[in-house]
C-alpha cells in the first residue's frame, strides 16, 4: 500500500466508525421542503439581463444612506441590518423572482438563508452587489 493510500483509508475507516460519513451525506443532501433552485447567483451582466427584461424585482438590501448614493434603476430598499428586516422580506410576494444584492455581496449572502426559510420561489443573487454592477460599468440611478 503507497503512502497515500494509507492515510486515506484510515480517514475513511474513522468516519464509517464514528458516523461522520453518513451525517456527511445526509448533511450534503437538501431538505425535501426547499428547492435547491431557489437561489441563483448571477454576475453582473446576467443581472442587468433580468433587469432589463424585467424578468425580478430589484432588492437593494443596503442601508437607507448606501442606497441613496446610488441604485439600480427601480430598486427597493430593505435594510439588511435593520431589526424588522425579516418581517419586511416576509411581506413581499414569493411568487416573484427578486434580484438581491448589497454592496459587495456580503449581506446579500448572509441573507439568503432568510429567504429560503420564507420559501421563495426564485431569487437571483448578484455577486459581488452593487461594486460588481458599477465594475461592469452598468448604470446607477439616484
Amino acid at each position: 500500500m503507497n503512502r497515500v493510500m494509507k492515510p486515506l483509508l484510515k480517514f475513511a475507516a474513522i468516519c464509517l466508525a464514528t458516523g461522520l460519513w453518513q451525517s456527511t451525506l445526509i448533511a450534503a443532501e437538501p431538505a425535501p421542503s426547499q428547492s435547491s433552485n431557489s437561489i441563483h447567483h448571477v454576475d453582473a451582466r446576467e443581472a442587468q439581463k433580468l433587469v432589463t427584461d424585467k424578468s425580478v424585482v430589484v432588492l437593494d438590501i443596503r442601508t437607507p444612506q448606501e442606497f441613496n448614493q446610488g441604485r439600480i434603476a427601480g430598486a427597493k430598499n430593505i435594510d439588511f441590518q435593520a431589526p424588522d428586516f425579516e418581517q419586511r422580506i416576509e411581506t413581499l410576494d414569493k411568487s416573484k423572482s427578486y434580484l438581491v444584492h448589497c454592496a459587495s455581496g456580503g449581506r446579500s449572502t448572509h441573507s439568503l438563508a432568510l429567504f429560503k426559510k420564507h420559501s421563495f420561489q426564485s431569487v437571483y443573487h448578484l455577486d459581488g452587489g452593487i461594486k460588481a454592477w458599477q465594475k461592469a460599468g452598468l448604470p446607477v440611478e439616484k
